[in-house]
C-alpha cells in the first residue's frame, strides 16, 4: 500500500534537499503587489524551498495582514522578512552585498529560465505587480530578466504561481 509518510519520515527524507537549498542564499523581493493571498502564498513557497529573506516593496500587503495571514499558514512566522517603500533603493543595497538581482518579467533580453545560469550563491528574485509587472526601474536596476516559457494565449501567469515554479527552479535546479 502507498501510505503518506510521518512527518519524521519526510523530514529524514528531505535532508539531502534542504543541504542543497542552504548553499545558495536567495531573497525575494515582492514590489506592488496587489493581494495578500499571492503574498502569503509567496510565504508558503520560500519556507519550503528555502528561502533566507522576503522583502515586501511599495504597497505589497505584509503580516499581519489577514489575507498574507490565510494563504501563508504560519510560514510568515519562519520567514524573515522587512518592509521597504523603495525597491530600486533596496536593489542598490541588495546589488552592493554582491547579489545577483534577477527581475522575472518578458523582456527584450529575457532569457528563459531553463537557460538561465546564476553567476554565484547570492540570488535576490525581483516579482512584480499582478497586472503591470516588474517596473522597468527594477529591470534597469537588475542584472538580468528571466521568463517562464509559456504557450497559452494570455502570455502571463499568476504571480505566487510564478514564484513557486521559480524559486523551486532556483533553489534545486541550477
Amino acid at each position: 500500500m502507498n501510505t503518506k509518510k510521518s512527518m519524521p519520515e519526510i523530514e529524514a527524507s528531505h535532508a539531502e534537499m534542504k543541504s542543497k537549498a542552504t548553499q545558495r542564499e536567495v531573497v525575494v523581493v515582492l514590489d506592488n503587489i496587489r493581494s495578500g493571498l499571492n503574498v502569503g502564498n509567496i510565504f508558503r513557497s520560500s519556507d519550503a524551498f528555502g528561502v533566507r529573506k522576503i522583502y515586501c516593496c511599495g504597497y505589497t500587503a505584509t503580516p499581519p495582514h489577514r489575507e498574507v495571514l490565510k494563504s501563508a499558514l504560519g510560514s510568515s512566522e519562519t520567514v524573515p522578512w522587512e518592509h521597504h517603500l523603495d525597491a530600486v533603493q533596496l536593489l542598490q543595497t541588495l546589488t552592493e552585498q554582491g547579489f545577483e538581482c534577477i527581475a522575472i518579467e518578458q523582456t527584450a533580453k529575457s532569457q528563459l529560465l531553463g537557460s538561465w545560469q546564476p553567476m554565484g550563491e547570492k540570488i535576490a528574485v525581483i516579482f512584480g505587480n499582478e497586472v503591470d509587472g516588474v517596473s522597468q526601474a527594477l529591470i534597469d536596476g537588475s542584472h538580468t530578466a528571466i521568463e517562464l516559457p509559456q504557450v497559452g494565449m494570455k502570455h502571463s501567469i499568476n504571480v505566487s504561481v510564478c514564484a513557486g515554479i521559480v524559486l523551486y527552479d532556483v533553489l534545486f535546479n541550477r
